[in-house]
């Protein structure tokens, strides 16, 4: 579970309108894509819960998507999904497995923000820009992503417009004061910062040169 602070709609606003002036600057360039990206949690209801869902997660995701409708694309990141219940977010279950981050394993979170995106912002482009797994596993880490990718591309084939997939991330890296969550098809030495390639990385990479999603 990731809880997120309680959004300002003042701020919220400003936001908006701070996007829509830069996109006002970068259409008129003829070259230049633009849009923004969304932090999409695949929310959940719990059983009864779903008006409560809703409320918690418009001010929090659906406002900047629905900003984002008419771009050149919306940007979507998506690592896990988030239970909502009468008090907000539900704490993970302890026999659910879970990433370095605490977040529960839960591949299809792909899969259903970009359902989700696709929907509230009116058939506007999708770019994937954030999708991983934090784990000293590389195995789970290519299990987590070949289910990812299966998802969206059944959502492709649905006649979901999908430009592109970014991974999370090439290299293991400083994530949130702490180098522990490591969410990097590349490793590397602490003491000589030799670059060391993980077994996901060969693995991605056929993926991406020839086009077809496959486990090894």
């Amino acid at each position: 579970m990731r809880t997120l602070p309680e959004p300002d709609p003042k701020i919220s606003e400003m936001l908006v309108k701070a996007h829509r002036k830069a996109r006002n600057v970068l259409t008129a360039l003829p070259k230049v894509k633009s849009g923004w990206t969304i932090a999409c949690q695949a929310f959940h209801a719990m059983p009864g819960c779903e008006s409560e869902m809703k409320e918690y997660q418009y001010p929090r995701e659906d406002f900047f998507t629905e900003a984002a409708a008419g771009d050149d694309f919306v940007g979507v990141q998506a690592y896990l999904r988030t239970f909502i219940g009468k008090d907000g977010p539900v704490p993970v279950a302890d026999e659910v497995e879970r990433t370095l981050t605490g977040w529960e394993y839960f591949p299809p979170a792909l899969g259903i923000a970009v359902r989700h995106t696709w929907e509230v912002a009116r058939q506007t482009p999708i770019f994937v820009i954030e999708n991983g797994l934090a784990s000293t596993n590389d195995s789970r880490r290519i299990d987590y992503t070949f289910d990812a990718l299966a998802g969206l591309h059944s959502a492709m084939e649905e006649g979901i417009d999908v430009l592109g997939y970014l991974h999370w991330s090439l290299l293991d890296n400083y994530e949130w004061g702490s180098f522990t969550p490591t969410f990097g098809l590349v490793g590397w030495d602490k003491n000589t910062f030799e670059r060391l390639p993980k077994p996901s990385l060969e693995w991605l990479g056929e993926i991406s040169k020839k086009g077809v999603v496959s486990h090894p």
